[in-house]
């Protein structure tokens, strides 16, 4: 999904000064680490690329930064069943799902309009208003069903 980092960065800026919290250099060196990542990142290697960079952000502080980010809504958490926890930039109105590679640890995003409208239909069906959801497709990525030709006939 594309994502605009500065108008992010932007935001997460606002939500600060908005909340009387201060705008550290560190803060915005781990926002601007998730906000033009690229890919789920975790706290680990938010800390690691801040590390390459130079930047010396304590991880107590790398952590209460990204439940910020989480908490202003700029930032998603999820957990992949890995055993610890990745992060993504939030963009307002972009929805989107995963699918997630159980060999490689691969992280694909996908989003689907018929997919979207059939979770209406079916919380219509119940009478369930959703707030949100999130869906997590496991399986082997292209790339692992080529290296271990056995892992496709499965």
């Amino acid at each position: 999904m594309k994502v605009d980092g500065a108008t992010l960065l932007d935001g997460f800026r606002r939500y600060l000064a908005d909340h009387n919290l201060p705008v550290t250099h560190q803060r915005v060196a781990v926002a601007e680490v998730l906000f033009f990542a690229g890919d789920h990142v975790s706290a680990d290697d938010i800390q690691r690329r801040l590390a390459r960079k130079g930047e010396t952000v304590g991880t107590a502080t790398v952590y209460r930064t990204l439940e910020l980010l989480v908490k202003s809504g700029l930032a998603r958490e999820h957990e992949f069943g890995e055993g610890f926890k990745r992060y993504e930039p939030s963009p307002a109105g972009q929805v989107h799902e995963h699918c997630i590679c159980s060999s490689c640890g691969k992280v694909m995003e996908f989003s689907n309009d018929r997919l979207e409208r059939m979770i209406a239909l079916l919380a219509e069906e119940v009478a369930f208003r959703p707030h949100h959801h999130r869906l997590e497709v496991y399986g082997l990525c292209r790339e692992c069903q080529q290296a271990n030709p056995l892992a496709r006939a499965r």
